[in-house]
């Protein structure tokens, strides 16, 4: 079996019995086919020209999502995503995004750059705060495991939650957690009727995608101070523009879409890969395949 693999080292140093590996990267691509293709981090025109190599049978995309591949893979292919590989660096990062929020650090690296000493008490915790976490799956599941400890109390709801059941967790929550994907269905899900129903104060964090929430909608609830801020992994736009007027907002805190990153990453990935064609080569069906029709 011929798989298409990235240049990496980590990469370069996989050796799976019967797998020939053909490495591909911004500087040049193999010759000739292949069966299978290990697609991460492409920028789109290297992407859409391996998604039509000649011979491929599958694809793994070493991603939770779809969305970038979903409708761009030849008939037959089989696709197959790899939520695990970054399950547990999203929830972490989410909860430190939380933590960070309640203790006031974005407040107080402002004051920093300023030279300013300024303690206040104007500061929370977790302990019996309402949680919603709004696309309650595998990441929502390991981030309620790991806000336990800090007392707060998680409601999992998910897009197809009944919307009066989904309104009153809502506007019970101090926080509420997106992990939505992007879909016809969730796209400005978060408007400004949900952000006015939510209770006064609350936080915001999404670590789903940008175009879940309606951007001027989010800017309003923020300058009129009925919510209380965001932690944003991901925009609309994306990436982010300068001079946007979400950069200036003093309660909102914005990481560049790297909620899984770690430094680990790209051996996580080769480890992954290792795994999957382990599988694959034992006969079995490796985990992540996604099904006919499946948008994320």
């Amino acid at each position: 079996m011929r798989v298409l693999v990235p240049e990496w080292p980590e990469f370069r140093a996989l050796r799976v019995e019967g797998v020939e590996f053909a490495f591909y990267g911004p500087e040049g691509l193999p010759a000739g086919e292949a069966d299978g293709l290990v697609l991460w981090l492409t920028p789109p025109d290297l992407r859409d020209q391996l998604l039509g190599w000649p011979g491929l049978r599958w694809v793994l995309t070493l991603t939770a999502g779809i969305d970038h591949v979903a409708g761009r893979l030849p008939e037959g292919v089989t696709l197959y995503n790899a939520h695990r590989l970054h399950d547990r660096a999203v929830a972490v990062h989410t909860l430190a995004g939380m933590l960070a929020a309640e203790r006031g650090l974005h407040r107080f690296r402002d004051r920093q750059r300023e030279g300013r000493w300024q303690p206040t008490l104007d500061l929370g915790g977790l302990d019996g705060a309402r949680v919603v976490i709004w696309g309650y799956g595998h990441i929502g599941k390991i981030l309620e495991d790991l806000l336990r400890p800090f007392g707060a109390q998680v409601t999992g709801i998910r897009s197809r939650t009944p919307a009066a059941e989904r309104d009153a967790a809502l506007a019970e929550a101090v926080w509420v957690v997106l992990l939505l994907p992007s879909t016809p269905e969730t796209r400005g899900i978060v408007d400004a009727d949900v952000l006015a129903r939510l209770k006064p104060g609350a936080w915001l964090s999404n670590q789903g995608r940008g175009d879940l929430i309606e951007t001027g909608a989010l800017l309003a609830a923020l300058d009129s101070g009925h919510l209380g801020g965001a932690v944003l992994d991901v925009t609309d736009p994306e990436p982010l523009p300068e001079g946007h007027p979400l950069w200036e907002q003093p309660n909102v805190i914005i990481t560049p879409h790297i909620a899984s990153a770690t430094r680990d990453l790209i051996q996580r990935g080769a480890d992954y890969t290792r795994a999957f064609l382990t599988e694959m080569q034992a006969g079995r069906e490796p985990e992540g395949r996604v099904k006919a029709g499946q948008r994320y």
